[in-house]
């Protein structure tokens, strides 16, 4: 079994063969896809092809980048798609200063007000950062304490760090916060050594693996569209760096992300 906890696969890229793509996944064993928002057109398409497909959940949510987008009904409308039994976190939000597409306050004030939608619906969290580090882990710690004080069962399990690529500290953070870290293809590539040695001081019990298709893609499809099926290069990655067998791996990180995603 083998779980994608991170797939786009409403993008226009996925166009033209998305029934392939999806197949494809299936005949790897691929039980479990999430596609997440960037806005609320793909939230809302990521809620239509949850409920075409058994196997995909939707995440909904704001991206970064996207922050410039919200008005004042993008709440209510959010709100709305988190009510639908296939959503299973609000994501992909967090904050990006890299791209530098919206200001800084504007990101900050959407991922709160996301992260305060995500504690009022019990759902955890899919978190981007880019470049963004220190602001981001404050606002997460913020949230988390939140969470203790009040009682909330998400505080055990709030979400995940996406596609990671930061510093080890960074993790440590991470799971001092009980987030989950997540995975992608360049945990495959040459020059990412410190990503992988980050992977392989992390308990199995706290690892996802995502593709983040269509982008991202794993050795040794590097250069050409990702799609959910290229996750077990991933998988394939993380069992060699913990001595393990793929199974154990596809088992263990299928079985976190059930844990989190409660589906």
């Amino acid at each position: 079994m083998l779980a994608d906890t991170h797939c786009h696969l409403d993008f226009n890229s996925f166009e033209v063969d998305r029934q392939e793509v999806i197949e494809r996944a299936r005949e790897i064993g691929i039980v479990r896809l999430l596609v997440p928002g960037v806005d609320l057109d793909s939230s809302r398409a990521a809620v239509q092809l949850a409920d075409i497909y058994p196997e995909i959940f939707a995440a909904i949510g704001i991206h970064p980048n996207e922050a410039n987008s919200w008005n004042r009904h993008t709440l209510t409308q959010l709100k709305e798609l988190a009510s639908h039994p296939k959503v299973v976190a609000i994501g992909e939000i967090g904050l990006d200063y890299y791209r530098d597409r919206a200001p800084k306050e504007s990101q900050q004030r959407i991922l709160w007000t996301q992260l305060t939608l995500a504690s009022e619906m019990g759902l955890p969290v899919v978190i981007h950062n880019r470049n963004a580090t220190a602001d981001l882990l404050e606002t997460l710690e913020e949230w988390r304490t939140g969470l203790v004080d009040s009682g909330s069962e998400l505080a055990e399990h709030p979400g995940v760090l996406h596609s990671f690529s930061d510093t080890v500290t960074a993790a440590s953070k991470g799971l001092d916060l009980k987030f989950y870290i997540g995975f992608t293809g360049p945990l495959t590539y040459q020059k990412a050594s410190d990503t992988r040695s980050i992977a392989a001081s992390l308990p199995l019990d706290r690892i996802l693996v995502e593709t983040d298709s269509p982008f991202l893609t794993p050795v040794p499809y590097r250069g050409k569209r990702n799609e959910p099926a290229y996750v077990r290069f991933v998988v394939e990655k993380i069992a060699e760096l913990h001595r393990e067998s793929f199974d154990t791996i596809a088992l263990t990180t299928t079985n976190n992300a059930a844990r989190l995603f409660r589906w």
